[in-house]
């Protein structure tokens, strides 16, 4: 777990310039479809996200993550499903903090977002199954591992299988104390 705290905020467009500082290395991006970023890709990318708060109904929720008041991450939540109240987690951490619970701070974050105040059902996340590190800090964030989707994704080495988490909000809600009300 991280030693300071890590906060996370609405992503707004002048925080390209960090987020390129990940966006453009290679061992950020390995398991992606997407990057090394130019710097026109990320500015496109930031611009999107940011945009995305404007929607009605909003389904993209994109965050920086700060760390020790440095912006280290982006975390996002994805609503999949109204109806059926399903919802995808993703983040990106930088190399330089990697291994000090970024990672799982800005997950427990989106998830309690996704649960307590979009009041979702379900949340799952995906990683390659390569991405021994993506797949520890979903196992901790109390997500159960469902199985692996096979050739989800062309990367640069060919074609990349995903692992599948979820956790449902009864299972947050056991292992998570909060101070807000239950839902009715």
């Amino acid at each position: 777990m991280a030693r300071h705290s890590v906060t996370l905020s609405r992503i707004e467009l002048a925080d390209w310039r960090a987020v390129h500082s990940w966006a453009s290395l290679a061992q950020v991006c390995r398991f992606q479809t997407w990057g090394p970023n130019t710097e026109e890709q990320t500015c496109a990318f930031v611009a999107a996200a940011v945009e995305a708060w404007s929607h009605t109904p909003q389904q993209r929720f994109a965050y920086i993550a700060r760390f020790d008041g440095d912006v280290v991450g982006i975390g996002e939540l994805h609503v999949r499903s109204r109806g059926q109240r399903q919802g995808e987690i993703t983040y990106a951490v930088h190399p330089g903090v990697w291994g000090q619970g970024v990672g799982t701070a800005i997950g427990k974050e989106l998830l309690a977002r996704g649960f307590e105040d979009l009041e979702l059902h379900r949340i799952y996340a995906t990683c390659d199954p390569r991405n021994l590190g993506s797949a520890r800090v979903l196992s901790k964030l109390g997500m159960t591992r469902e199985g692996r989707h096979r050739h989800t994704a062309l990367i640069r080495d060919g074609w990349r299988d995903s692992e599948m988490f979820s956790i449902l909000e009864d299972e947050w809600c056991a292992v998570t104390p909060s101070s807000r009300p239950p839902h009715g």
